[in-house]
């Protein structure tokens, strides 16, 4: 009776963790376009400069300058929970290929749990006042203006610092999931180790 309630509780959270995952590869495809997007923006914001130049025109601007580092900003902010996911994230591997499933699970357990959580954790309640200031919240409780950039035609600062919490969010949720099936490995359950392997970059395919 009593691995019969452990065996369905795991699998509820099991589930949990194929949602999360889910979510995080629909982040992961929404970078691999963002990273073309900052490309191209860089890209004309190059052309523009020289172009300018030789014709005496002002092509450029600030906001797309702008827009370029808040555009490779995202790119890493929403990929993290796909770097997780997938194994991208930096290992000791000449001691960590080593170890039985068994093994690397129990350290990827602890670090998560003691290390990756608790980073997301305080990042998101270290981050969660300044973004606050940045959209006008004063220290009265009364609401202001915007956190604009000081450069002539900049963009909007808060939007960007919002994302900042946003990401780490999304990495904690990976980190849960991680958890759940870094649980699953210790536990005995051979197709989520099965699963975990397959999974890795060297393993997947890009679309």
């Amino acid at each position: 009776m009593r691995n019969s309630r452990r065996f369905t509780f795991i699998s509820k959270l099991l589930k949990v963790s194929q949602f999360i995952d889910k979510c995080a590869d629909k982040l992961g495809w929404l970078s691999n376009w963002l990273v073309l997007l900052t490309i191209g923006v860089g890209f004309f914001n190059v052309v523009a400069r020289y172009l300018g130049r030789f014709i005496g025109v002002q092509l450029s601007s600030n906001t797309l300058l702008e827009l370029q580092w808040y555009l490779f900003s995202l790119t890493f902010l929403l990929g993290f929970a796909y770097i997780l996911r997938h194994g991208e994230n930096v290992r000791v591997d000449f001691l960590y290929t080593n170890m039985s499933e068994k093994r690397r699970a129990l350290v990827d357990f602890l670090g998560t749990i003691l290390f990756l959580i608790p980073f997301c954790l305080i990042g998101i309640w270290v981050t969660f006042n300044p973004v606050l200031q940045s959209w006008g919240r004063l220290s009265d409780g009364t609401w202001g203006n915007w956190e604009v950039s000081s450069d002539a035609n900049g963009l909007p600062r808060a939007p960007i610092k919002t994302m900042v919490p946003i990401g780490l969010l999304f990495l904690l949720l990976q980190s849960i999931s991680q958890t759940i099936k870094y649980v699953a490995v210790l536990l005995g359950y051979e197709e989520v180790a099965e699963k975990i392997r397959l999974e890795t970059s060297e393993n997947i395919n890009i679309e």
